[in-house]
């Protein structure tokens, strides 16, 4: 049933390792972890590399998006700690508020900053040396800096720590540097990390096949799909994605596969039980249709689309009690839409039908 497995959602790769092993540290703890955002999602983890891949309003613009929904935001540090593979600082007693009150951050721009760990601790109680940081934060944002650009370098110097022993500098929206003496060197986030690469590059070729996706390059977009299927066959939402790029092409039997090979990955994929749905629909195959609907909804009661898709299928088939039935469960999730409005239109139709046919 819904709510029983924890359901977080990545949205930028992580620093810390590839996606793969991050969703079997999950799993370890009973939960589930999928890129992007799907209808169970609960939590979304915000990896570092989102920095470097998208524009601050971009970003902005996300995590906006992403509270509005009520979906608890977790920063890369704080996942790590979620999943007992890092140990929270130390020595914290501050609030949030305090913390605003003496560093003179607006509030907005804090959140954002812990979000990218420029702090040492990802969440209120906060420490002194998270004050220290958040005055130097300050100071470099009042002097021209962007905060996207001091969340991309702070980590250019080791431990966010250590950076309360340094003086900064801004130089600009984008460039923060420290003072050694009378030199300034950079803090380039790029550069200076001294990250080892990643043992694959799924990440790279999921980000290219989602670019290819959204500017409708269907056929390229399969094959990188596939790509990030070869190196990791666990990413359900590669095969998902790819399933939807299959079909927009009208290659329905490789859709099918696709989808069948997401829900094989992750049988609780509702989104992927729902669009397969679809597609067996449209095939005219009705009884498997159904099939999946009926599973989407086990999996999902309150998955609208499902509810009144499968009402439509079965009108369509003439199972007017069941078509019935179906409406009037899709009324109690949504009842002032357009498609309210149609399943109200269909429920009459039915009623009047029944008079008719008793009369």
């Amino acid at each position: 049933m819904p709510g029983t497995v924890t359901t977080l959602g990545l949205v930028g790769a992580l620093r810390a390792f590839p996606q793969r092993l991050a969703a079997r540290a999950v799993a370890t703890r009973g939960g589930r972890l999928r890129r992007g955002i799907t209808r169970q999602t609960q939590r979304v983890v915000l990896g570092r590399t989102l920095l470097d891949k998208a524009s601050e309003a971009d970003i902005e613009a996300r995590i906006d998006t992403l509270e509005d929904a009520g979906i608890r935001l977790m920063s890369e540090n704080g996942f790590l700690r979620w999943l007992h593979l890092m140990e929270t600082p130390e020595r914290a007693a501050m609030s949030r508020q305090s913390l605003l009150d003496q560093s003179r951050l607006d509030g907005a721009t804090l959140d954002r900053l812990a979000l990218f760990d420029a702090f040492e601790h990802d969440t209120e109680p906060f420490s002194f040396r998270d004050l220290i940081l958040a005055k130097k934060y300050a100071g470099l944002i009042a002097g021209g800096a962007s905060w996207s650009a001091v969340a991309r370098s702070v980590h250019a110097a080791g431990p966010v720590a250590s950076l309360t022993a340094l003086s900064l500098h801004p130089g600009g929206p984008q460039k923060i540097y420290a003072s050694e003496g009378e030199r300034k060197r950079e803090l380039d986030g790029q550069g200076l990390l001294g990250l080892e690469p990643p043992d694959d590059d799924s990440e790279e070729y999921f980000a290219l096949a989602e670019q290819a996706e959204e500017s409708q390059l269907y056929a390229e977009a399969t094959v990188l799909y596939g790509r990030c299927l070869s190196v990791d066959p666990s990413d359900s939402v590669a095969a998902y994605n790819r399933a939807n790029c299959f079909r927009a092409l009208e290659e329905n039997d490789e859709a099918g596969a696709a989808y069948a090979q997401a829900i094989k990955i992750d049988p609780s994929f509702v989104e992927a039980w729902f669009n397969y749905a679809a597609l067996l629909k449209d095939e005219g195959k009705i009884a498997a249709a159904r099939r999946h609907l009926d599973r989407a909804i086990a999996i999902d009661p309150d998955y609208a689309d499902a509810v009144y898709n499968l009402a439509t299928l079965e009108f369509d088939a003439k199972n007017f009690a069941e078509a019935r039935r179906w409406w009037g469960r899709y009324l109690e999730l949504d009842e002032d839409s357009d498609w309210a409005r149609t399943a109200s239109r269909g429920i009459a139709f039915i009623d009047l039908n029944t008079r008719r046919s008793a009369g």
